[in-house]
């Protein structure tokens, strides 16, 4: 009933994600929007400089599911140090027919799992077939998705981490080697990390950490860290050698890993090879051979949300989870 809104906590969200739905769903948002069958403002900011953080609103209508609604998220790196999570998010799903919301949930977990799932659809479709070793550069709950997301999609036989805390590092390593199953090495360099066929940056740098002479020919990165105006953490350089695969032109050129090169003029539009829902839709190649070099500047798009979101909705009115909330 339309004035009624199901509420779901992160618990019943947990309980209702899994990563191998996750990768179905996005990798489905990014073909709609390389089929231009969506509408998606880009992510509008709040800034609060005081308290090192923001806020952001994304909106998404997804045409061939008939489906929309918002996400408002924050990210506050100094948040681990007063016992909260880095970026908070809420979800929120309406009625294309009324407008009436239908739900609202806890976005926290959705947001890694779908940022996560949105890396492993990029090694799908950008890596190539014989990748089989990973490196991370941070250990943060993005870099727990991601790694979960490509194991759905490789054969991974060698794992190596790295990040500015070895306490974090050594954590990491113990939880993820029970996780999936694999071993994973920590190194103490980042440098040490890059020597592998998909490396993943999850970091909130504002300055490169990985540079060019570290990247092999043939390397897919998916660079998630840069998700806001100043934000970088690849070397330009690499950016000039690459094949660059964004998942939004202009929210990329905004707020992704090109944002910073955009705006010195070391990078220009041109420079971009085209968007990920291109390449999955047929409509570009990703690799000419397997020595090119491809990135993914993963900024996160509300229609991943939305389609994720509409997921766990339709999951949690089967099972008969959630509170229901009487509106009017």
């Amino acid at each position: 009933m339309e004035n009624q809104i199901l509420w779901l906590n992160r618990k019943e969200v947990e309980k209702l994600l899994d990563m191998k739905g996750t990768l179905k769903v996005v990798e489905g948002a990014f073909r709609q929007h390389g089929l231009k069958k969506v509408q998606m403002p880009s992510k509008l900011y709040l800034y609060f400089k005081n308290h090192n953080g923001d806020l952001r609103t994304m909106p998404a209508y997804l045409e061939e599911q008939d489906i929309t609604g918002v996400k408002i998220v924050n990210v506050h790196p100094d948040n681990p140090k007063k016992g909260l999570p880095t970026v908070m998010a809420l979800v929120i799903l309406n009625s294309t027919e009324t407008g009436a919301p239908l739900a609202i949930m806890d976005g926290t977990y959705l947001t890694d799992m779908r940022t996560g799932a949105a890396g492993g659809v990029a090694v799908k479709h950008l890596a190539r077939r014989n990748a089989k070793t990973v490196g991370f550069v941070g250990t943060g709950n993005q870099a727990r998705t991601q790694l979960l997301a490509i194991s759905e999609i490789i054969d991974i036989h060698e794992i190596k981490v790295t990040s500015a805390s070895e306490k974090q590092t050594l954590a990491f390593k113990d939880e993820m080697e029970i996780e999936i199953e694999c071993e994973i090495t920590a190194k103490k360099t980042i440098k040490e990390v890059c020597d592998c066929d998909i490396l993943v940056t999850t970091t909130p740098s504002r300055e490169p950490i990985v540079m060019d002479e570290w990247i092999c020919e043939g390397t897919q990165i998916n660079a998630i860290g840069a998700d806001a105006p100043g934000k970088e953490e690849l070397d330009p350089r690499i950016l000039k050698r690459a094949r660059i695969v964004v998942d939004d032109i202009g929210q990329a050129s905004h707020s992704g890993e090109i944002n910073v090169p955009l705006s010195k003029g070391l990078l220009f539009e041109k420079d971009i090879f085209c968007e990920l829902g291109e390449i999955i839709t047929g409509k570009k190649k990703a690799r000419t051979s397997d020595s090119d070099i491809t990135v993914f500047d993963s900024t996160g798009l509300a229609i991943q949300d939305v389609a994720t979101a509409n997921m766990v909705y339709q999951k949690a009115l089967k099972a008969n989870m959630g509170i229901r909330l009487q509106q009017f």
